[in-house]
């Protein structure tokens, strides 16, 4: 049953916010801010149990989908980009997809939201299978482009799995891996870009780099799978083969630039050992 009242959508715990100073409106943003790491903490044990079916079709060859609507599928999509940089992973192999296409990453698609077929002919263009797993984000628990997409999921025995902060929403009771990030009312009521966008991005943070990390594409706390796409990232790849062979700067660079990786440098030193 949809929740008749769902947290998102209650009342700001603050009144006449038009007629706060500066310091009251930034001091009251944080003192909520500050409520989201700990409700994010209560949900751990089922964000673990996520992390696991997740690497475990991930080691199996299959990838990670994110779909989700306005602010809930920009933050997809940003934790989805941000991946092949940070562990050098292919580009298809974490995948965020926005109800509305790219158009709606800067600008809202009107009724994009409302489409419950959209999100699965949107995940049918990437050859879907039973390898895949989908994260269904969506603030409100009841998204229908969202909730659409888990449900064909389902059918096609795809995993999923679902973030959402309200308590009962329709989407949690589809997927097989609901998480449910309950940060209560917003500052600025129903600005669900504001706690309950920074629970889904912190979650998802939480999920991907556990995932990753899991899937070896880190080294003790490097990254050393790691695009080298601009200065500032070829300085820290130097530094990171100065610390772990004891060597120094001017032949950690002639390394690096000879393998174009950390690992690459890293494989090859040990293999001559």
């Amino acid at each position: 049953m949809k929740n008749k009242n769902p947290e998102t959508e209650q009342e700001s715990l603050y009144k006449d916010l038009d007629q706060m100073t500066v310091k009251e409106l930034l001091k009251n943003i944080n003192t909520e801010d500050k409520k989201v790491p700990h409700i994010i903490e209560q949900q751990i044990p089922k964000i673990e149990k996520l992390v696991k079916a997740i690497v475990k079709k991930m080691q199996l060859g299959g990838r990670l989908f994110y779909i989700g609507a306005g602010t809930s599928g920009r933050i997809g999509i940003l934790d989805a980009s941000e991946c092949p940089p940070t562990f050098g992973v292919p580009h298809d192999m974490i995948i965020g997809i926005i109800a509305g296409g790219d158009t709606a990453i800067r600008k809202a698609v009107e009724n994009a939201e409302d489409d419950k077929d959209q999100a699965w002919k949107d995940l049918a263009q990437y050859q879907i299978s039973s390898l895949d797993f989908i994260i269904g984000i969506a603030a409100s628990g009841n998204t229908p482009y969202v909730l659409g997409g888990l449900e064909k999921a389902k059918e096609n025995n795809i995993k999923t799995g679902s973030i959402s902060c309200i308590s009962n929403g329709l989407i949690a009771q589809v997927a097989d891996h609901p998480i449910e990030v309950v940060v209560g009312p917003e500052f600025l009521t129903g600005s669900t870009r504001m706690k309950a966008g920074t629970a889904q991005k912190l979650t998802l943070n939480m999920i991907s780099t556990s995932v990753m990390i899991k899937l070896g594409k880190i080294k003790g706390n490097k990254m050393v799978d790691m695009q080298l796409s601009n200065e500032k990232l070829v300085k820290r790849a130097i530094k990171m083969i100065m610390e772990e062979l004891n060597i120094e700067s001017d032949l950690a660079a002639e390394l690096l630039q000879q393998h174009k990786s950390v690992r690459a440098v890293l494989l090859d030193h040990n293999a001559k050992k």
